[in-house]
């Protein structure tokens, strides 16, 4: 604790205002380093956090807010518990997403074969829509600085929002993943998984985006509904046969290699072996059979083509098939047709887009008579970059891969191994991660060709011819790091040796967002940069996270973990749901259903908005309802108004008095046994039963406890004192649980008659509630005592009486052991409901029933 935050009382205020207290108190929290990170604490008494990095392209939305708000309660809870919370911020700030945001923003496009231009200016951002159909060209080099313009302000602006909502983050903790940290790690944990053999480079069939124009991995694809048809092809087997083809993909007929069927298929178990001949083309092609093949679908057999999809992969691969490429990286058919196909039919076809280039098929098919009736309209599911607005690809390309256990058995138990290890909240989700790695069918894919993000640390030796030696790698020592092969040369060649005979070239491709953002614990951890900081933070203790990313970022640290440190990078994993939208929809920018928080924050006061956001489980999805966050509102109105009357009662000055009176001790039974509950599901992540309880009790001890003791506490002696410290204690007590959901209105509260911060201030335990208590208490009497004034209220109400009205004379009637109970708050009861007289009259009710006489 800092001088600074051993201020004095600042009094209770006249008239409390939840109005403000967001500006006043983050900023007292950043002067006074409430949620720094203390070093000095060995591992056993830290809690390490591995923040989720917000990806920095545009504006955070309530998605975020839910989630993070999750988090936070978290961090506070345990920061309450002693531990040293290791609790950092970091923006993912690299790959796709922020280029494209600078691209539309600034209506640029990078051409990485232009020169750097220290002079150039950027056009004002951001650009119209004209600006943006004619791009201006600028050099890799140029297009970096606008993304690293663009990026600072907005993490400015995530980091507003962030310390508006309130959460504990050691600001001092923060990092990029394009930073000069994030850059060395990712470099370094590259070239030690290339050193172990867990990289390597190959030519092989790669998932494009042509839009992008990069390669894309498994883990980043997702399939979206859209409309196609099927073409019946006629293909011209031995004898005359006919051979038909149902396909959605005609204008890949010159790429075609082979057809396909089941090898159980009667129909065609005579063509297995033979040559086919493809219309138009006139290509022989063979017939071969493969267990994928599906009888039941179209006709029965298949076309393979190089390549149309991952089943045509498969099959060329399994069946060492020849290779035809026709779509080049640009998604426009090459050129020139691939060998052993003519060049007059497909001369009609080079150069065509996808679309184009099926049109213009269909009307070939049709004029050879080999188009077998009108297409069949259908809507199927195609696969599509996650990021992307382009169906992909599939085109031959050299790239970097990791392994993950796709082609290796060994290596998939091991991680699936590692899935049982972690602790998964909720459970169910850990299936998630095992249906992921079990299906695999290939390595991770870790290159891009894009230009911001970590490049690949590596050149090549250039032969007498000019060709690469891309066997024999040159890569930097771990001291150099980070390192731009574009822009540095290797050890032993000098600059002016780039790219000439002899010399050397630096790998063009950067690393995927993933492959960097996979290493957030070593990032931020320090790993080989901070070893004492490492030892005191790794393995964390929790990775919060989306459940629609288990399979790209959760997977991939896991992965990155297990292969340079041989553990699980944490204990616990917290899996959270999706915002919908009142019609039950996922709120997502590419729906146009998103709700910007700031608006709601300053509206209804960020306390209100995370009182929301816990309303929300682990794992669960949740409606925006902005009827939910009024009623935060109101709670945190009420902790306002309820604490200042409370110590407005003298409780201030009793906080280790002992409570005495039935009532009191009542209480705080209750009390001691929300304060059990909350405890337990914080531990287990249950941040929505934790505030349920909390809250439960809270309106019981405003709208009972509160009302029944208030005249007591007015008075003096014994009883007077015993109400004043039941109140003390409760109202320390409830501040604390309060406090990781609410964190403005109880630090402001908490700062009216206590020292320090509440944030600081130790978790609330059972031992310390029963330690207010002289004698045990028992909970059921607080509620039988609400009952009876509730009841007097409500004969009141209903003869449209005031509430300070008096009653000449109420009649008790129930069993005489609930009467017997009632006797020990006669008195708190009468001086409540204003009773002149109470007649305790025991009968065969068997509820209480109180009968006022007016």
């Amino acid at each position: 604790m800092t001088d600074t935050a051993r201020t004095a009382r600042a009094g209770i205020p006249e008239r409390p205002t939840l109005d403000g207290l967001e500006e006043s108190w983050a900023r007292r929290w950043q002067e006074e380093d409430t949620y720094a990170f203390d070093r000095s604490k060995e591992r056993a008494d830290v809690y390490a956090i591995d923040t989720p990095p917000p990806t920095v392209s545009g504006e955070l939305h309530m998605g975020h807010v839910f989630s993070y708000t999750h988090t936070d309660t978290v961090a506070r809870f345990q920061r309450m518990r002693g531990k040293a919370v290791f609790y950092p911020m970091g923006w993912d700030d690299n790959g796709l997403p922020t280029e494209r945001r600078v691209q539309n923003v600034y209506g640029v496009r990078c051409d990485p074969s232009l020169p750097y231009d220290p002079d150039w200016v950027p056009p004002a951002a951001p650009v119209d829509d004209a600006a943006r159909k004619n791009p201006v060209s600028v050099s890799r080099r140029n297009f970096i600085e606008l993304c690293e313009l663009l990026t600072v302000a907005d993490e400015e602006a995530f980091e507003a929002l962030w310390r508006r909502l309130g959460l504990s983050v050691d600001w001092s903790l923060t990092y990029t993943t394009i930073g000069w940290m994030a850059r060395a790690t990712s470099q370094r944990a590259f070239l030690r998984n290339l050193a172990r053999g867990e990289a390597y480079q190959a030519e092989a069939p790669t998932l494009w985006d042509v839009g992008f124009a990069t390669a894309v991995a498994q883990a980043e694809l997702e399939d979206r509904e859209r409309p196609g048809a099927y073409h019946r092809l006629r293909f011209h087997g031995p004898g005359g046969r006919e051979v038909l083809i149902d396909t959605t993909r005609p204008e890949l007929l010159p790429a075609c290699v082979a057809l396909v069927c089941h090898p159980d298929d009667e129909r065609y178990a005579d063509l297995v072996g033979a040559t086919v001949r493809t219309p138009v083309f006139g290509v022989g092609v063979p017939v071969r059979a493969h267990p994928l093949a599906d009888p039941a679908k179209g006709t029965g057999i298949a076309m393979v083509c190089t390549f149309g999809d991952l089943t045509d992969v498969a099959w060329w691969r399994d069946l060492q098939l020849d290779t035809r490429v026709v779509i080049g990286r640009d998604g426009r058919l090459l050129p020139e047709p691939p060998a052993g196909v003519p060049a007059e039919p497909y001369a009609a076809l080079a150069g065509q887009t996808v679309n184009g280039a099926r049109r213009t098929l269909v009307e070939l098919l049709a004029d050879a008579g080999d188009l077998v009736g009108e297409p069949r309209p259908i809507t199927h599911p195609v696969k599509f970059y996650e990021k992307g607005d382009r169906p992909l690809e599939i085109v031959s390309t050299r790239q970097w891969y990791l392994r993950n256990g796709g082609r290796e058995p060994e290596l998939r138990a091991e991680l699936l191994a590692r899935g049982e290890e972690l602790h998964w909240v909720p459970e169910h989700m850990k299936h998630r991660y095992e249906h992921w790695v079990s299906g695999l069918t290939g390595d991770w894919l870790v290159s891009r060709q894009r230009f911001f993000g970590v490049p690949v640390p590596l050149w090549y030796r250039l032969d007498n011819a000019g060709e690469p030696d891309r066997s024999h790698p040159l890569t930097p020592d771990e001291s150099m790091l980070p390192v731009d092969p574009s822009s540095e040369a290797p050890a032993g060649f000098e600059e002016s040796q780039r790219g000439v005979p002899g010399g050397f070239v630096g790998d063009p491709d950067v690393l995927d967002t993933w492959a960097t953002s996979s290493l957030t614990p070593q990032i931020v951890g320090g790993w080989e940069t901070d070893e004492d900081l490492f030892r005191r933070v790794f393995p964390m203790d929790l990775r919060p996270q989306a459940h629609e990313i288990i399979r790209t970022w959760l997977f991939a640290t896991v992965v990155r973990s297990h292969l340079e440190h041989g553990v699980l990078p944490w204990r616990d994993a917290v899996l959270s749901g999706w915002i919908l939208d009142p019609d039950r929809k996922k709120m997502a920018k590419s729906k146009g259903n998103v709700v910007t928080p700031m608006g709601l924050l300053e509206q209804h006061g960020s306390d209100a908005v995370r009182y929301w956001a816990a309303s929300g489980k682990p794992g669960m999805d949740l409606a925006f309802d902005p009827a939910q966050i009024k009623v935060g509102r109101r709670l945190a109105t009420k902790l306002l108004n309820a604490s200042r009357f409370a110590l407005g009662l003298g409780a201030a000055d009793a906080l280790r008095a002992p409570a005495t009176e039935p009532l009191d001790t009542a209480m705080l039974a209750e009390l001691s046994g929300v304060v059990a509950a909350a405890t337990a599901a914080f531990d287990g992540y249950d941040h929505t039963a934790a505030l349920m309880a909390t809250e439960a009790f809270f309106w019981r001890f405003c709208d009972d406890y509160i009302e029944l003791v208030k005249e007591r506490a007015y008075g003096s002696g014994p009883g007077a004192d015993s109400a004043r410290a039941a109140l003390a204690t409760a109202l320390s007590v409830q501040l604390r649980l309060f406090a990781p959901v609410l964190p403005f209105v109880t630090e402001e509260v908490w700062s009216w008659w206590r020292y320090g911060s509440v944030h600081r201030a130790p978790w609330p335990t059972t031992y310390e509630v029963g330690r207010a208590i002289q004698a045990p208490g028992d909970p059921a009497l607080l509620r039988l005592a609400g009952d009876a004034l509730s009841q007097v209220r409500r004969a009141k109400s209903e003869r449209k009486l005031s509430m300070k009205a008096e009653v000449p004379l109420a009649e008790a009637l129930g069993p005489a052991a609930v009467l017997d109970q009632l006797t020990l708050v006669a008195d708190d009861l009468r001086a409540a409901g204003r009773i002149g007289k109470l007649d305790l009259l025991p009968n065969r009710t068997p509820e209480l029933v109180i009968a006022c006489a007016f």
